[in-house]
């Protein structure tokens, strides 16, 4: 049977925790940090922050090339990370926050920080496209798996026994949304 390989996600404040796996059933392949932001130009780190004494719908359009900039940043580190791992990548399974009405959240620095959840979000998928992979995007994985708990348990500990340390919520997520891909037809 041949073996699926998929990435699963966690979208962070610039950047991104992966988790590749093969399958089925779930096979660790790696781990890792991808930057979806650039040390050199702090903006594409909180972009919203850069723009959150505007009103919404300025900042909106104020933060649009920093926008872009993270794109590219995201487009590169995942294309850098599917030809590191051997094998075809059939997948991309992202963890974000959902999209929401942004313009209804009236103190302008909880409107920044949960922009910039969305859009760390967003920039995966966009990545995911521009590097030619299918994206499917969770807020809670556990909840596609359709599995017992004490089950999930044993193969998240089984992941994280070959994965090594640090196997934190975060890389849990990301595990859980690519095996939730392993388990659906490619």
């Amino acid at each position: 049977m041949k073996q699926d390989i998929v990435i699963g996600l966690k979208s962070k404040t610039g950047r991104a925790i992966a988790v590749a796996l093969s399958g089925p059933p779930p096979g660790f392949i790696l781990r890792e940090e991808v930057a979806l932001s650039d040390s050199r130009r702090p903006a594409t780190m909180q972009p919203y922050h850069e723009v959150m004494e505007l009103p919404w719908s300025e900042s909106v359009i104020a933060v649009q090339p920093t926008i872009e900039a993270i794109e590219e940043i995201a487009t590169q580190s995942l294309a850098k990370l599917m030809e590191s791992i051997e094998g075809r990548v059939s997948r991309i399974a992202i963890v974000g926050p959902a999209d929401r009405k942004l313009e209804r959240i009236g103190n302008p620095h909880i409107r920044a920080h949960a922009a910039e959840g969305v859009l760390f979000r967003r920039v995966l998928e966009v990545a995911a496209k521009a590097n030619r992979c299918r994206s499917v995007s969770f807020v809670d994985p556990r909840d596609e798996l359709k599995r017992g708990a004490a089950e999930i348990q044993r193969v998240l500990m089984k992941l994280g026994k070959a994965a090594g340390s640090p196997w934190r919520s975060e890389e849990k997520s990301a595990a859980m949304a690519a095996w939730a891909l392993l388990l659906s037809s490619p």
